[in-house]
């Protein structure tokens, strides 16, 4: 699966884009959100406050209890405020 970081998150984490394998275990965001916070210290400081992060599976929002399914990627990335 293709992970892509955006805004703060990316800037935390260093870098924009990556593939990961999470485990077996990992089925839902939350729990992928969870195991990516314990890869280091700056996806640490990226997931700290989950709450505050928005995510899309296969380009399309999707919530944090949502399963990872066969999803070939997902993005990571700050509310959006516009103007």
């Amino acid at each position: 699966m293709k992970a892509l970081y955006f805004a703060w998150v990316r800037e935390r984490i260093g870098i924009a884009e990556e593939e990961i394998a999470p485990p077996p275990g990992v089925t839902t965001i939350a729990e992928l959100m969870t195991w990516l916070h314990a890869k280091g210290e700056g996806y640490e400081a990226a997931f700290a406050n989950k709450k505050a992060i928005r995510t899309a599976l296969d380009r399309t929002h999707a919530r944090h209890d949502a399963a990872l399914g066969d999803a070939r990627e997902i993005a990571f990335f700050p509310p959006m405020t516009g103007g």
